[in-house]
């Protein structure tokens, strides 16, 4: 089915392959049945040289398919997570991360004999070292009480309403992901529009965060019963609107304005007096959008890194007007008021 895709036609790939274990050293429980394992035939491989084959073509595949600026997000245990690394690394994706999902409540291990296996591994990777991949800073950062997202992302299994459940009550899929986990990763690495592929599609999670997000999706899924259930899933979602699914720009993203536009307009005024957030350093603002603070004298950027001898500064974030009373407003603000009065 990936062969029948045109190449970079898709902005991002999330794939949960087949963990492989049914190989030795699989988590077994004591009647010897597999913990939330897929237990479907074609999940059966001889051997770790029959995996990694399967391994190089569908990757091979997704690299061809994905565009020059694309990622993919690839998931797996510590029984396959290894191999899925070294295979893309030898096909020329460039690694960007490995993000831990800790899980809040993950299954007890039965035998006694290991550590509770409480986390999955997921790798993320641009197509090549020159790709210009999308990532989307802010959003993160804004999910996360506007901190930098980490790359250990503490999340729940798939449980209550939304695991999928068969006419016999049982799951529907033993390793559905939960919609949370998806979302971050859709949120992280797309836009509106943008087209998803998940090439081991299962319970249809993918598709199903990707609509609700505005994006479009491609599933491709082998067993029909979830290629079913994946189907009626989605298609039972409602999208969120244009202004839901918005993201929020990074400041890179952001058009460029010279602090001498401030100046010029009277917003900082020449004179003007600037001050670091603790007051350690007093700078003026002069005619041509310089500071002057001792010796140092430059851009607000520059005048910055070198009171504090460091290698660079963002001057936006670094300088503050006193305001009357005492109060400080940082430049940056000023810059978002011009922008926003432009749009």
């Amino acid at each position: 089915m990936l062969r029948q895709l045109p190449p970079a036609s898709v902005h991002a790939i999330f794939a949960d392959p087949p963990y492989n274990l049914q190989l030795k050293g699989s988590l077994h429980r004591p009647d010897n049945s597999l913990v939330d394992a897929v237990d479907d035939e074609w999940d059966r491989f001889t051997d770790f040289a029959a995996y990694d084959a399967f391994t190089r073509e569908w990757l091979s595949e997704c690299r061809r398919v994905l565009r020059r600026d694309g990622t993919i997000w690839v998931i797996g245990a510590y029984h396959n997570v290894f191999r899925l690394g070294t295979q893309l690394q030898d096909l020329g994706f460039w690694v960007l991360n490995d993000v831990i999902w800790r899980k809040a409540n993950p299954m007890p291990n039965f035998r006694g004999r290991r550590f509770t296996n409480a986390h999955e591994t997921l790798i993320w990777a641009a197509r090549g070292p020159e790709s210009r991949h999308r990532f989307n800073y802010q959003a993160m950062k804004s999910l996360n009480d506007d901190v930098q997202m980490r790359s250990d992302w503490y999340i729940p299994l798939c449980t209550g309403h939304e695991r999928l459940r068969g006419e016999d009550g049982r799951k529907l899929h033993p390793t559905q992901k939960p919609e949370a986990l998806l979302q971050r990763v859709i949120l992280s690495c797309t836009a509106p529009g943008d087209v998803i592929l998940d090439p081991f599609l299962g319970s249809g999670t993918t598709a199903a965060v990707a609509r609700k997000l505005g994006r479009h999706f491609i599933g491709i899924e082998r067993e029909t019963v979830y290629a079913t259930a994946a189907h009626q899933r989605a298609m039972s979602i409602t999208p969120l609107s244009e202004e839901a699914v918005a993201v929020a720009p990074s400041k890179k993203e952001q058009p460029r304005l010279p602090f001498g536009t401030l100046v010029e307009n009277g917003m900082v005024p020449p004179g003007t007096a600037l001050t670091d957030r603790q007051r350690r350093w007093r700078a003026i603002v002069g005619a041509d959008g310089s500071l002057t603070c001792g010796r140092a004298r430059g851009s607000i950027h520059k005048v910055g890194s070198e009171v504090q001898e460091a290698p660079s500064c963002n001057g936006w974030v670094f300088w503050h007007v006193e305001l009357p009373g005492g109060a400080l407003r940082v430049l940056d603000s000023y810059r978002a008021e011009v922008l926003a009065a432009a749009k």
